[in-house]
């Protein structure tokens, strides 16, 4: 049993590590000092992506946008969601059930008396948003809440 549980962790370290390698072959990083990032992103972008702000509920029109597409990172142009994963939440923010493989990266967030899962875009660590256990049951059960000036929708 002992033996059973030992091969268990090593494979569970091995897995984590090859998962780990192939998102860094996937995305190459955007390094940019926060003057740059100033220069290129608007006000309210620069507040979500930079400082880990958040939007309004509701604000910026892609709440309830449902063309077919892709969404880009808003900050370094990554493609993070396919429109086929977005779904209506009513939560007042874009939301998705799923990311592009390898585009998203879960940081544990214990701000404001929360404990809560951020998600960063890989490339340029742009906060996204967080990312919760009640999304849709018959897809992926999770709700990647993703604030509106954080991407940018690219139509196919």
């Amino acid at each position: 049993m002992k033996y059973l549980y030992l091969i268990g962790i090593l494979l569970i370290s091995f897995n984590s590590f090859s998962q780990k390698k192939e998102t860094k072959k996937m995305s190459k990083k955007v390094i940019k000092t926060e003057q740059e990032w100033k220069q290129i992103l608007s006000p309210q972008e620069y507040f979500v992506l930079r400082e880990k702000g958040t939007d309004r509920a509701s604000e910026g029109g892609l709440t309830s946008h449902f063309e077919k597409g892709t969404y880009h990172c808003r900050a370094c142009d990554t493609k993070l969601f396919k429109s086929g994963s977005k779904f209506e939440s009513h939560c007042g923010w874009p939301s998705f059930d799923d990311a592009i493989e390898g585009t998203v990266e879960f940081v544990l967030d214990k701000t404001h008396g929360m404990v809560r899962t951020e998600i960063i875009c890989t490339t340029c660590n742009g906060h996204l948003g967080h990312v919760f256990n009640d999304g849709p049951k018959e897809t992926t059960g999770q709700r990647y809440c993703v604030n509106t000036s954080s991407i940018k929708f690219v139509k196919d």
